[in-house]
């Protein structure tokens, strides 16, 4: 399953209640400026990211609280672990 138009990845989920799936795209797609790939985790453009969606976190608590909210699966994708990228 491809992801939605300008997206990276795409995971599929189900949901155990009702057993239906749906599609979540995350994450920006296309190589980065140098032609590598565009998620570096460990660097100081991976802490910009974890730091801007930390913020982003406090702001939308359902995205937080969901574990496949395309927010909670970008930061999982930079390995963010509070504001840093590890």
């Amino acid at each position: 399953m491809p992801p939605a138009k300008g997206k990276a990845k795409v995971k599929v989920v189900r949901n155990p209640k009702t057993g239906r799936t749906r599609k979540v795209s995350y994450g920006q797609a296309g190589p980065a400026k140098g032609g590598g790939p565009r998620v570096k985790p460990g660097t100081s453009k991976g802490d910009a990211y974890c730091a801007r969606s930390a913020g982003q976190m406090r702001e939308n608590p359902k995205a937080a609280a969901d574990p496949n909210s395309p927010l909670r699966l970008s930061r999982k994708r930079w390995r963010c672990q509070g504001e840093k990228s590890k």
